[in-house]
């Protein structure tokens, strides 16, 4: 019976495996989603200590599901509030509700009727204040924010965002002044950031907390204006991984059945 119930264990892996997969090729064309990859290790019964030869496997575990982090190809746009990052940082956002801070690397961006600049489900984006250089005056991010009417009266018209994270309000009296620095947040393992979807992540104990700085300064790289950062799943490769897991699954689905009929042959001749 030891091998009916290892051959299960493959199955419930094998069907893990399909699921990973699945949910990499159903957000292929998700912005800011990156990829996972199911990993694996045997399991080992309690051997002979005597002799380590006589140990017994008795299948396998699922033992991590791995994000892979890497850039994804940049998709121009032409929006100037699309914004990607050509690096290894994310962007910071606030849940208004919740107060809670997550990160994403989806940076299709929006501004509301306050001047409040949020990502699409309505989070307030970070930034930092700056002076009217567009220095950051503070390593405290807050919500980045555009006055709807400059201190001459007039409405907000647009606004753009460079290369290093300074967001620059125009107005309709043709005047522009930088409102703000965007914060961009990196981690000492983001290998350990906890996915709760939207493409956003929230910091464990695991990833480290945050690390906050201008783009452009160390690994957070530029801002790339006007483009999104796509998904990094690649549908080949995919395709590839989506086969080999259907074949583990059928060859532990044989194997079950392979068991059941030695263990109905086995009845038959004690009958």
């Amino acid at each position: 019976m030891t091998a009916f119930y290892t051959s299960l264990n493959g199955l419930r892996n094998a069907e893990t495996d399909l699921a990973v997969v699945a949910n990499n090729i159903a957000n292929a064309e998700t912005a800011g989603f990156k990829k996972s990859s199911a990993q694996f290790a045997d399991i080992v019964s309690s051997g002979s200590s005597a002799d380590p030869r006589l140990s017994v496997g008795i299948g396998a575990t699922v033992s991590a599901i791995n994000q892979d982090f890497s850039l994804g190809s940049i998709e121009q746009t032409g929006r100037s509030l699309d914004l990607a990052i050509d690096g290894d940082g994310f962007f910071a956002i606030r849940n208004v509700e919740t107060n809670e801070t997550k990160f994403t690397r989806n940076g299709n961006l929006q501004i509301d009727g306050n001047g409040n600049i949020q990502d699409a489900p309505g989070q307030n984006v970070q930034a930092f204040p700056v002076d009217a250089t567009g220095a950051a005056t503070s390593t405290v991010p807050a919500d980045a924010v555009a006055p709807v009417i400059n201190a001459g009266g007039f409405a907000l018209s647009s606004i753009t965002i460079a290369g290093n994270g300074v967001i620059r309000a125009s107005y309709s009296d043709g005047s522009t002044e930088p409102v703000g620095r965007l914060a961009i947040a990196t981690f000492a393992a983001p290998d350990g950031l906890r996915a709760v979807g939207q493409t956003n992540w929230e910091a464990t104990g695991i990833s480290g907390a945050p690390e906050y700085d201008s783009a452009e300064a160390g690994n957070r790289g530029g801002i790339l204006s006007g483009a999104l950062e796509r998904s990094n799943v690649d549908l080949a490769e995919e395709m590839v991984a989506l086969i080999t897991a259907q074949r583990n699954f059928q060859a532990n689905a044989r194997a079950i059945d392979t068991s059941t009929q030695i263990t109905q042959t086995i009845i038959n001749l004690r009958s």
